[in-house]
This record gives C-alpha cells, sequence and structure tokens, in this order.
C-alpha cells in the first residue's frame, strides 16, 4: 500500500495585512523539524500572525513579493 500527497499553496488570505511600523516580517524556523512559517511579529507585545507554511525558496519568493518586503529575519 503506498500514499502519495500532493501539496497544493493555499492562497493567502486578504485579511491578513502587514504594518511595517508596528510589526516585523518573521520566518519562525524550527530546530527540530526545520518547518519553517513566514507570519509578522508585533513589537510591541510579541505576538506572531502566521501566514504561511514555507516549503521551498520559491514560497519564500512569493511571501516577500506579495507583501513588499525585501529582507525578512528568521527566528529558531
Amino acid at each position: 500500500m503506498s500514499f502519495k500527497f500532493s501539496f497544493k499553496r493555499k492562497p493567502i488570505s486578504d485579511s491578513i495585512t502587514f504594518n511595517p511600523s508596528c510589526e516585523d516580517a518573521v520566518i519562525r524556523s524550527s530546530i527540530c523539524t526545520g518547518e519553517k512559517v513566514a507570519g509578522f511579529k508585533n513589537r510591541n507585545n510579541g505576538h506572531f500572525t502566521e501566514v504561511m507554511i514555507i516549503r521551498s525558496p520559491e514560497d519564500e519568493a512569493f511571501f516577500k513579493e506579495k507583501y513588499g518586503i525585501d529582507e525578512v529575519r528568521v527566528e529558531y
């Protein structure tokens, strides 16, 4: 018995907004599993808003293009 998984990129919700005056673009990377999640971290209270999973460099480029970001900080 074999299983095939097909991963499709889910569209990013238009309701998630990026406010560069009080938020930083961040990729959270797990040191255990290597899973990466892109989102926005509030500078005032540290709240992280998850936007999308990063599975490839193309996903990261898509995230940057969607929100007009040049550089994204990585947190472990």
